[in-house]
């Protein structure tokens, strides 16, 4: 499986919303997703989703999780249970924005390595 961020953008109502893709580079289906999940038990409740998601701002040194609504979604992609052979797999995850100054956080999401992403206005 590989991951790939293809954008990070400020949007208006003071948040960031993460757009990429996940790969099976591999011959079979992956089906090993609930771990996206996280394992917070509000997010866990709600299914299949990207919940497990988080950035990191090292220069103002704080964590930001993955938005939900008002009744404990998170505001990100669910439903997939399966990554198919050699298919990609689009997603979005939306998290508070840092402060204006900060333009690159590191990405992770449970199971993949982390990534170092640019903050695009």
């Amino acid at each position: 499986m590989s991951l790939a961020v293809h954008v990070l953008k400020r949007d208006s109502g003071g948040f960031l919303t993460l757009e990429g893709t996940v790969r099976n580079d591999g011959k079979e289906s992956y089906f090993d997703t609930t771990k996206w999940q996280g394992n917070e038990k509000e997010i866990m409740s709600n299914g299949y989703s990207l919940g497990g998601a988080a950035l990191v701002d090292h220069k103002g040194k704080k964590r930001y999780y993955t938005l939900r609504d008002t009744e404990g979604r998170c505001l990100c992609t669910t439903g997939i249970t399966e990554v198919a052979p050699g298919k990609d797999v689009p997603f979005f995850v939306q998290f508070p924005a840092p402060p204006e100054g900060t333009t690159e956080v590191e990405f992770s999401l449970p199971t993949f390595d982390s990534a170092t992403v640019e903050i695009t206005e």
